[in-house]
């Protein structure tokens, strides 16, 4: 005889009731408003028509931003500078948010300019306690999609920390939220902020808040999953130093991060104090078109934002991974740019200044004759490559050498 038994099973992450109130981007900015959170002025409802939102855009003014209720990740999102350009867009736009999202409905907001991409962690028990863990500065974006992350940001101070911490609390508490979430905000150039959405998930760049805190996250989400409380209390929150996350990407920065497939021929990582390594790269491992470009995650702290823009600089130059184009260069380059290393940051920073050129930074000139002299001979002594990108990639390597006027095989 068979014996059946009951038992419990747990889901790691918010409510149901939450998801609900949370997943449609229209739905959530209702509940904000209703709950006092500031929003940027727009719709509240999906728009019907292109036409419609054509006539709403000349009432807002412009620039607008459409967006997909559904959306997430830059797709179906579009800027729309001119009248004569919102049907065309709203209609890409709503194809683009049919394809990803199975739902093309589209709202509209008055485009901030210039504004950061400031986002809140909060851990929410089931007993009513929520607190907020400080923020994230996400605005290096590349296609809307983030590239670095740091914690905490250089524009954020203690007393606008307590306002947008303050709002992604009470954000939570009007959805019912429990366990990881992050509060998703525009800061603008005055120092005002607004709700984006909530993001119902822990994010990619949790790291840097796990470094600055010591909180482990995803620790608590297993605790509060099984029903603890939280054993510490807002004023027990203390950021410590400064963290910053690259996402290493197999993409080409120097073709519009265009995506880039093959077989890892060789990983060398850095290592050392303050450095934390997110990832499972290994020589053999096919990079295909499939999955995300996401490749690993370099995550550093140090005692303050000077010694960890340093030390991720350096560790950047100790990163190697052959056989795909990775994001690394371009993360060296931003360590160094003027604007960065001010902290005078914005969503449209890549736009206007990552201009790449055919030119290699004298720092990286002997580590490409060794990379080029390692990729060239990986293609000698066989009759067929090891892979039909390795040969693609010596070349690369090789191309990359000559230019710079050194002498390789």
């Amino acid at each position: 005889m068979m014996v059946h038994r009951a038992v419990a099973i747990a889901f790691i992450g918010p409510p149901p009731s939450a998801m609900r109130a949370l997943g449609s981007k229209t739905s959530a900015r209702s509940l904000m408003q209703a709950a006092g959170v500031p929003v940027v002025p727009g719709t509240i409802d999906a728009i019907p028509t292109p036409e419609e939102a054509a006539q709403i855009a000349d009432e807002i003014g412009y620039p607008v931003a459409l967006k997909a209720v559904s959306g997430g990740g830059g797709r179906g999102m579009r800027v729309v500078e001119r009248p004569e350009d919102l049907i065309s867009s709203f209609r890409q736009a709503s194809d683009e948010a049919a394809s990803a999202f199975g739902d093309p409905s589209m709202y509209l907001e008055r485009l901030v300019v210039r504004p950061r991409h400031v986002e809140i962690q909060i851990l929410a028990d089931q007993h009513g306690n929520v607190v907020h863990l400080g923020e994230r500065e996400c605005s290096v974006q590349r296609r809307h999609q983030k590239l670095v992350e740091e914690s905490p940001s250089p524009a954020v101070g203690p007393e606008l920390r307590a306002r947008m911490g303050e709002v992604a609390v009470r954000a939570a508490k009007a959805a019912g939220y429990t366990n990881a979430g992050t509060c998703e905000m525009l800061l603008d150039q005055n120092g005002e902020f607004y709700f984006l959405e909530v993001n119902a998930r822990l994010q990619v760049e949790h790291p840097v808040t796990e470094l600055v805190t010591g909180i482990d996250l995803v620790h608590w989400q297993l605790r509060v999953a099984a029903g603890e409380p939280l054993d510490f209390q807002q004023e027990d929150v203390q950021l410590r130093g400064h963290a910053v996350e690259c996402r290493i990407q197999a993409e080409d920065p120097n073709n519009r991060f265009f995506p880039s497939i093959g077989r890892i021929q060789t990983v060398r990582e850095p290592a050392g104090p303050g450095i934390r390594i997110d990832g499972a790269l290994e020589p053999g491992q096919d990079v295909t078109p499939l999955y995300d470009s996401l490749l690993a995650k370099l995550v550093i702290w140090a005692e303050d934002r000077p010694r960890a823009l340093e030390r991720v600089y350096r560790a950047l130059g100790e990163y190697h991974v052959l056989g795909v184009q990775t994001t690394i260069p371009f993360h060296r380059w931003l360590m160094r740019h003027p604007a960065f290393v001010a902290g005078d940051l914005d969503t449209e920073m890549l736009a206007r200044d990552w201009h790449p050129t055919d030119e290699l930074p004298p720092d990286t000139a002997e580590r490409v004759a060794v990379l080029a002299a390692i990729s060239a001979h990986l293609g000698r002594g066989r009759q067929r490559p090891v892979a039909a990108s390795s040969t693609e990639e010596g070349g690369r390597w090789l191309s990359f050498a000559r230019r710079a006027g050194l002498r390789v095989p």
